[in-house]
């Protein structure tokens, strides 16, 4: 009996080697950590400043909360307008590709094959799996535009995705400042404090799926918020509480 599977036993892909892949391409993983920092960062920096002004707590709480709505939306529109903006690119470019394989078709396949060569492919090799690819017009468009852009045009990114996961995770990341105030402390140092605890936290969450080692990530976040705070808490305290008294 044949050891090797045959037929519709024969799996491929990840199947094969016993593991997976996170989808990258979806557009919710940046936009979420994305959303998540930059609440933090605006809320921690926004109740730093007002915070040194001399303002009160229902000041604080009252600018925060506008900030918090203002960015959601902000960050959430950002978004949609520039993931959809990126995938109306990339679908202009695969159509682009369409065209020059139409009127130029054995120019674009010789162009493949130095593509494939450039990834290893011996020079015959290569050139037999371009003529090959280019028996279906449509499928040499999406090779030759995945290889020359690195992206591929069927798993783009959702700009609705993006949208709602940062309006979601700004929104919660703009609130842990706010924590303190909203629980009666009237503490500055409370609300930077509890701002730093959710830098590290969200910092070490983003670690766990990247390479980089969670307590790096977590500093990394927090010393981006020290940053943003301490220039506007130089700002509240040369602006005082007349500004906004």
């Amino acid at each position: 009996m044949n050891e090797f599977a045959t037929g519709s036993d024969v799996r491929t892909g990840t199947e094969e080697v016993g593991h997976t892949h996170a989808d990258v391409s979806g557009g919710a993983l940046r936009a979420s950590v994305f959303g998540a920092m930059d609440g933090l960062v605006t809320n921690i920096a926004l109740v730093a400043g007002v915070g040194a002004a001399g303002a009160s707590p229902e000041f604080i709480v009252l600018a925060g909360l506008a900030g918090l709505v203002a960015g959601a939306f902000s960050m959430a529109m950002g978004e949609y307008a520039s993931v959809k903006t990126q995938n109306e690119q990339l679908d202009r470019e695969w159509a682009k590709e369409r065209d020059e394989i139409r009127a130029h078709p054995i120019a674009e396949e010789r162009e493949l094959a130095r593509m494939f060569t450039s990834l290893g492919m011996a020079r015959s090799t290569a050139a037999v799996a371009a003529r090959d690819v280019h028996r279906d017009p449509e499928h040499a468009a999406l090779v030759h535009v995945t290889q020359e852009l690195g992206l591929d045009p069927r798993e783009k990114p959702s700009p609705r995705v993006a949208a709602v996961s940062s309006f979601i995770t700004f929104s919660t990341g703009a609130l842990v400042p706010l924590l303190p105030y909203l629980l009666g402390f009237a503490s500055l140092v409370a609300g930077l404090a509890v701002g730093g605890l959710g830098l590290l936290i969200a910092g070490a969450l983003a670690s766990l799926t990247t390479v980089t080692p969670w307590w790096r990530s977590a500093l990394r976040q927090l010393a981006f918020g020290a940053i943003a705070a301490s220039a506007t808490y130089l700002v509240g305290l040369a602006m005082g509480i007349s500004v906004i008294g």
